[in-house]
């Protein structure tokens, strides 16, 4: 039941406020403060967010001139631009890094899995990075090129659920490679990657630790063929082949035996050539995994294109992280609003109509309803034509 609650404080109500309370006595996020709490902050970033404000100034602008409906919202205290904008600074980012993940792993719980992954019966990552471009004079300490700024983001995402289950930034000239040596790879898992992740070392370490890889391999790759597998003459698959490495320094690194698969995508008429360390695995699974790493590109382009991520509110490391992790939660709340409400209502969809909602105090489940339903006036027989031809 609604009982008065405005539409931004029944999103924010997803939130994991347990494990919010406990990041912020683990990082003294509230030590000596007298008004502007960290539950203050992060309500005001995802305000932010979700009602696509562009700048600091501007987000303050909005949420004092709504007045007591900021306490609807759960923010108890006038904002101040110069108060908002020392917290983001000066508070510890790993507060809201936290609470992310906090957040993933509950709505990992709740989230239906692919039907296409359902028989793999292995969890399935996706591993890519994304480059945000920064402004060199605002920010410094990003330098990237001669005249340009920015942070790499490497994301590790779960393909099953299709969110994110690991982010780690970076200097945006940090080498893709710098991701492997960055979690523990789990027994067992399958972990999807382009080819700029080759490197024989790091995928023997995965090998070892008893995962999967799924890649793809470089055009001058030397290899010797110890077995043909069979493959049926209907198949896309062209080709399917036990090898060795047999260059001077990959012999070395990867000692063991890989699977060279060739592809002929039916739809397309594209060939494609996979590589990975897992033998027995049907080939055309290993095509549709990579398929499916295209989900953390579909992931990097909503984000861009729907949250804020390049306007930043603070030029200092702590800031663009916070802020970073923020734009994570809220897609984190989005994703698991749209498992709440059953809504097959796209999330850009959705997140701007809590956008254009926010302080509403209607129920999500009935706006999400009016929003789903026809227009009644599309078939009305009674309903002239405006032109006629």
């Amino acid at each position: 039941m609604n009982q008065g609650r405005t539409v931004f404080a029944q999103l924010c109500e997803l939130l994991p406020r347990r494990a919010f309370d406990n990041a912020v006595v683990r990082y003294g996020g509230d030590r000596r403060l007298r008004r502007f709490s960290c539950m203050d902050q992060l309500l005001c970033m995802i305000f932010a967010q979700v009602t696509a404000r562009s700048s600091l100034r501007e987000t303050v602008a909005v949420l004092n001139a709504i007045g007591a409906r900021r306490y609807h919202c759960g923010i108890r205290t006038a904002v101040a631009r110069s108060t908002l904008a020392e917290a983001n600074e000066r508070r510890d980012y790993r507060i809201f890094r936290d609470t992310a993940l906090a957040l993933i792993a509950a709505t990992r719980l709740e989230s239906p899995i692919d039907p296409r992954l359902r028989l793999l019966e292995h969890e399935a990552y996706a591993l890519d990075s994304t480059t945000i471009d920064l402004c060199l004079q605002l920010f410094p300490w990003a330098h990237f090129r001669r005249r340009k700024g920015g942070v790499k983001a490497h994301t590790l995402l779960d393909l099953r659920a299709g969110i994110p289950v690991f982010l780690r930034l970076s200097h945006a000239k940090t080498h893709d490679l710098w991701m492997l040596d960055q979690f523990v790879p789990q027994p067992g898992a399958f972990y999807v990657m382009d080819k700029g992740y080759i490197d024989f070392l790091r995928l023997y370490r995965l090998h070892t630790a008893a995962a999967y890889f799924v890649t793809r391999p470089k055009r001058n790759l030397d290899f010797g063929i110890r077995q043909r597998l069979h493959v049926p003459p209907d198949s896309p698959v062209t080709s399917d082949r036990l090898i060795r490495l047999r260059g001077p320094k990959s012999r070395h690194l990867y000692p063991d035996t890989l699977r060279l698969i060739r592809y002929r995508d039916p739809d397309t008429a594209r060939r494609l050539a996979f590589l990975t360390n897992h033998l027995r695995l049907d080939a055309l699974t290993v095509a549709m995994l990579y398929r499916l790493r295209w989900k953390i590109e579909l992931f990097f382009k909503w984000i861009k294109h729907h949250l804020h991520i390049r306007a930043f509110f603070g030029t200092t490391p702590n800031a663009v992280q916070t802020q970073l992790w923020i734009a994570v939660i809220v897609y984190l709340l989005v994703h698991r609003l749209r498992l709440r409400h059953l809504t097959p209502l796209d999330p850009g969809r959705l997140l701007q109509l809590l956008s254009v909602t926010a302080l509403e105090k209607t129920p999500v489940s009935q706006l999400i309803l009016d929003e789903q339903a026809p227009d009644a006036t599309v078939d009305d027989p009674n309903q002239l034509p405006l032109f006629d031809f």
